[in-house]
């Protein structure tokens, strides 16, 4: 394993996120480089998520035309909105600036970005027709982190920036944020989750079902 790609992995488990974000690693997809790491999380309050994703890091020592560097982040986000969100024209456009603004809300400098935001709407027949019409939107995204100390990405801010869009798409108020370069050793939470100080507020949409 090359000394940067474990860096930046070892980076990843010292940041400070959320008390309702759970994280834990997850089997990397195997073809998409030569090597990867990947998370999967919740955004949960009490026994619901309210979003789930995951986040893939990506790293090829001979760099990679497309990423224009040797790192890549590859996302997928879920959550179930409610009916009101869910008829945004815009809210395409708006999930996706969250995913951007959350980047640039924590100064960081990336590249080559792209992805969709798709919507699916359920609606519920037979033993199910109590259920009230769903709709789920999914982002997926892949940006190049750019390169810093020792050709290291901050990985640490880009998971960080990463769990602040998965709680904005759950409806979580914003979080107090922390200040440049707070991204020390996190704090050991339950049932394998990595949390920071404790930041308690209620959920203002449904989560997915099933995910």
């Amino acid at each position: 394993m090359p000394a940067a790609f474990r860096r930046a992995v070892d980076a990843l488990r010292t940041a400070r996120l959320r008390s309702e974000m759970e994280v834990e690693p997850t089997r990397p997809p195997q073809r998409l480089a030569p090597y990867a790491y990947a998370v999967e999380a919740a955004v949960v309050d009490g026994e619901e998520d309210l979003a789930d994703g995951r986040l893939v890091l990506l790293h090829d020592p001979a760099g990679h035309e497309a990423w224009k560097g040797t790192f890549r982040l590859v996302t997928l986000v879920r959550a179930e909105l409610e009916p009101e969100m869910a008829a945004d024209p815009l809210l395409p456009e708006v999930c996706w600036s969250w995913l951007t603004g959350a980047l640039e809300a924590r100064g960081l400098a990336y590249g080559e970005a792209s992805g969709t935001v798709t919507m699916a709407g359920s609606h519920y027949f037979g033993g199910l027709a109590e259920r009230r019409p769903a709709t789920q939107i999914e982002i997926r995204a892949s940006w190049t982190p750019r390169e810093g100390t020792g050709g290291v990405p901050d990985t640490a801010a880009h998971l960080a920036a990463w769990s602040d869009l998965l709680c904005q798409i759950a409806g979580l108020p914003p979080a107090p944020a922390d200040p440049p370069g707070a991204h020390g050793p996190a704090a050991a939470g339950p049932a394998g989750t990595v949390s920071g100080a404790g930041v308690v507020s209620l959920p203002q949409r449904r989560g997915p079902q099933g995910a």
